[in-house]
């Protein structure tokens, strides 16, 4: 690799073509985005005289007239349009990557408040959390667990996760786990007192275990049948307010019940639980972090989205 570049470097040396330096472009950039020189320095901190040069040296360095000036305006030539298309999108992952290597030099500090369904929280955040705690001690990180949709910005949250097909369309999204599947599960004695369910028709007739969200309204189970989606809104003895209620009780067989196939997993495993209705449960969807795309993500919350991507 070395040697190619080398060898690359002398045959330009040979051709007498010097190549354009990071500092050129950058002024370069300014300039075609303001189309106009003087309002290019004041952004950059330089004097026009500065950018000036540096805009000739540039454009002899590559041959081309990249600029066409008039006593009112700034405009592109066909080179200098395509040097901006081509270069920009470098330039600003060089200027992240500068801010990220900055970064390292100043301990992070700050909150990070996150509104998180508690499911999510109980089955995929515990190992991120730690990581990040332990990472970054001076950062206060919140978590805020309540399974019903809230207003991210109105409620003060700098980031929120729920159901990627949920989020609005006005925010910015990071995946944070596969498909989060939901099956129907139900105990062995309780198959054999109620008998087992062929469709999910059958389980209208059957004890389930509802759950009830912080608006009042009934979380109803979603399968899928000759290819369309069904909704069901069961019936059962026993409703609770949160997820992770409904596998204890589940396991005390007080009725089916319709949750995580990640969280009933071990259950399936030992055979305390039996899963039912495996044709008609849907594969699900994934879990996403949100925040909003109109604003600029907190240094505590970058941190936070490249760590999960580490993850």
């Amino acid at each position: 690799m070395v040697r190619a570049v080398l060898l690359h470097n002398r045959a330009v040396n040979n051709d007498v073509i010097q190549q354009p330096e990071l500092q050129q472009l950058r002024i370069f950039a300014a300039v075609a985005q303001a189309r106009s020189y003087r309002r290019a320095a004041t952004v950059l901190n330089l004097s026009p005289s500065a950018v000036s040069q540096a805009m000739r040296r540039l454009e002899e360095s590559l041959g081309l007239p990249l600029l066409n000036r008039s006593t009112r305006s700034v405009a592109l030539t066909a080179a200098g349009e395509r040097l901006l298309a081509q270069s920009l999108p470098a330039l600003l992952e060089l200027e992240q990557a500068f801010a990220s290597v900055r970064a390292l030099g100043a301990e992070l500090s700050g909150s990070l408040r996150l509104s998180v369904p508690r499911s999510a929280a109980r089955l995929l955040l515990a190992p991120l959390v730690a990581r990040y705690v332990r990472a970054y001690p001076q950062v206060q990180l919140e978590l805020s667990t309540q399974d019903e949709m809230v207003d991210i910005v109105e409620r003060g949250f700098d980031a929120g996760v729920r159901f990627a097909e949920r989020l609005p369309a006005d925010m910015v999204a990071v995946p944070l786990s596969a498909a989060q599947r939901f099956i129907v599960v139900a105990t062995p004695d309780l198959l054999s007192r109620v008998g087992l369910p062929q469709t999910p028709q059958d389980l209208l007739t059957r004890p389930c275990i509802r759950q009830r969200f912080a608006s009042g309204a009934l979380f109803h189970w979603e399968f899928v049948s000759q290819g369309q989606d069904l909704t069901l809104d069961v019936r059962g003895p026993l409703t609770v307010d949160d997820q992770s209620v409904v596998l204890p009780m589940a396991l005390e067989g007080l009725g089916f019940a319709y949750v995580y196939e990640q969280a009933a997993r071990e259950h399936l495993a030992s055979g305390r639980l039996q899963e039912v209705l495996a044709d008609f449960c849907p594969v699900g969807t994934a879990f996403s972090l949100y925040y909003p795309g109109r604003r600029q993500a907190s240094p505590a919350l970058r941190a936070f989205i490249e760590m999960l991507r580490e993850v």
